[in-house]
């Protein structure tokens, strides 16, 4: 791989990780009609969880946590009452990837709630 003159591999982020390209649109509508639950917004997937009460969100929220560090990958998170919001996207590639792809799956196999 070529370097740029930062010394970073070029098409790298500042962290020196390759960058993601972002899934075209029609992939991420064909992933969209098997997830449910999932939209998509723009340059962003979300989706609300609902659960059965706030201690269950806060709980799926610390899952969430691991999951996402696990994959080095953050989604935005809104915690309101019972409902836990995920919005998800790859900023350094200004849109959905496959990183985001992979963490939505993993997020619905962390709860049943729909």
């Amino acid at each position: 791989m070529s370097e740029k003159s930062n010394g970073r591999p070029a098409g790298a982020t500042p962290n020196g990780q390759p960058l993601l390209e972002k899934v075209n649109g029609k992939s991420v509508q064909e992933w969209l009609e098997v997830h449910p639950g999932w939209s998509r917004k723009s340059n962003t997937l979300f989706k609300e969880y609902r659960l059965a009460s706030f201690r269950d969100s806060i709980v799926f929220v610390n899952r969430i946590a691991g999951l996402a560090d696990a994959a080095d990958h953050h989604p935005d998170i809104d915690i309101r009452f019972n409902r836990v919001l995920i919005t998800l996207s790859t900023h350094s590639a200004k849109g959905i990837t496959a990183k985001d792809l992979a963490l939505a799956e993993a997020l619905d196999h962390a709860t049943s709630a729909g």
